[in-house]
């Protein structure tokens, strides 16, 4: 049978983030690398999320692999599609998100969805079209300074309304309390008004799930992965998808183990003081890397001389401080694809000459570069580590290897060690 769901994400993190949620509600879930060739099967499962690396592309290039993709899963014989960006609405005022979700929209001859990144087991939430990270409006975190897609606005009415000339509305607290009839109401009022898209509020998970239900019949859905969380009940509800017990079972991989870094989140930075209390760990030096210095042959014969004993930390990650001034020297993408481009070096050395099998990797932009140098064409997705991120073991190749890609800004302060455990 064909895939129920087909999801664009333009993250690799946020793939796997959005397909734990899926596997959790019971649908068999793989997530492939980059947009499929033509040949590539169609795997037996109940939904195919392609992970892309077009967040932060110039809006024209995540256009046009985001099409892409969208096409390979109609081919695939996908019924209903979703797109997935970041809880933190991560996006300039050029995009990608609104010339994205346009471009799938007139794909599918669709003239209406709704923007969602609200997960409320994560922290994010969206009361009256204003996006909170925990007690705090999102332009009073961390994500204001962000490096890449710095977040100065709370108001995603007002936030997507800069990126898509659509009109964008909102469905508020009291419709979502309301129930299903209520939303879809209100989804009618503001199709017959002339929007295009409507704000989602969500403030707790049951929201979201009643969201689901009064959602899952349109063509597109857009948000984080946490409005995925009532799809599988609701198709089940509408027939199209069966029990699946053991959908998040995956081969178990022994071997050595790693830990990459290259997210400068606050959630990042406390998981790397955590390991250091413990374990061995290296920083990379972006300026000593610019300068030419031979910052990856230090990092590889540091792990080497220690990764026999247990696993070892490599990381680039920074606080906003260093991150600037960094940033100032060399540019903003220059700095990014330098240390990206390092820490990917480093994974695929660890893994293909000294045998480590189980690899966690934090930050989504670093996740690409790795998953990248590594060929990695596809992805087993397993249990739930930490909210929003699952273990997972490679498809296709030689040898499996056991990833745990997470999200900068997810996990508990002892995520590293506990992913390794439960990759074990």
């Amino acid at each position: 049978m064909a895939p129920i769901l087909g999801c664009v994400a333009d993250d690799f993190t946020g793939a796997t983030d959005l397909a734990n949620n899926l596997v959790r509600g019971g649908m068999r879930t793989v997530q492939l690398i980059g947009v499929p060739g033509a040949d590539t099967e169609v795997p037996d499962v109940d939904a195919v999320v392609i992970a892309l690396k077009s967040r932060t592309n110039p809006p024209p290039e995540a256009v046009a692999m985001s099409v892409a993709a969208l096409d390979w899963l109609k081919a695939a014989g996908c019924q209903r599609f979703l797109f997935k960006y970041c809880s933190t609405f991560d996006s300039t005022d050029a995009g990608n998100i609104g010339p994205v979700a346009d471009a799938l929209l007139d794909r599918l001859g669709a003239d209406f969805t709704i923007a969602c990144p609200a997960f409320p087991e994560t922290g994010r939430t969206i009361f009256k079209g204003h996006l909170f990270v925990g007690d705090q409006l999102l332009s009073d975190t961390h994500m204001r300074h962000h490096p890449l897609t710095p977040m100065t606005d709370s108001n995603l009415v007002a936030v997507l309304g800069r990126q898509t000339a659509r009109r964008v509305g909102l469905i508020q607290h009291r419709d979502i309390q309301g129930g299903v009839d209520a939303i879809r109401a209100r989804v009618e009022n503001l199709r017959g008004d002339g929007y295009g898209y409507a704000i989602l509020d969500a403030v707790d998970d049951d929201q979201l799930h009643t969201a689901g239900e009064a959602l899952a019949d349109l063509a597109l859905i857009t948000g984080g992965s946490g409005i995925a969380i009532g799809l599988p009940e609701a198709y089940r509800r509408r027939g199209m998808l069966a029990a699946a017990p053991g959908a998040d079972g995956v081969p178990r991989v022994t071997g050595r183990a790693a830990v990459v870094a290259g997210s400068c989140s606050a959630a990042t930075l406390g998981q790397i003081a955590e390991w250091e209390k413990t374990h061995p760990s290296f920083n990379i030096d972006p300026l000593k890397l610019a300068d030419g210095a031979d910052v990856v042959g230090e990092a590889l014969a540091f792990a080497r001389a220690r990764i026999a004993d247990g696993p070892v930390l490599i990381y680039a990650s920074a606080p906003p401080e260093t991150v600037k001034a960094i940033q100032d020297r060399l540019g903003r993408a220059e700095a990014g694809e330098m240390v990206e481009g390092a820490v990917a070096r480093i994974a695929k050395a660890l893994v293909e000459e000294d045998g480590v099998r189980r690899l966690v990797v934090a930050g989504g932009e670093t996740s690409g570069a790795v998953v990248s140098a590594l060929g990695v064409t596809g992805l087993h997705i397993g249990a739930q580590i930490d909210p929003g991120v699952p273990g997972t073991v490679t498809l296709g190749t030689a040898e499996p290897l056991a990833l745990a890609l997470k999200s900068g800004n997810f996990g508990a302060p002892d995520f590293f060690e506990k992913a390794l455990r439960q990759m074990a």
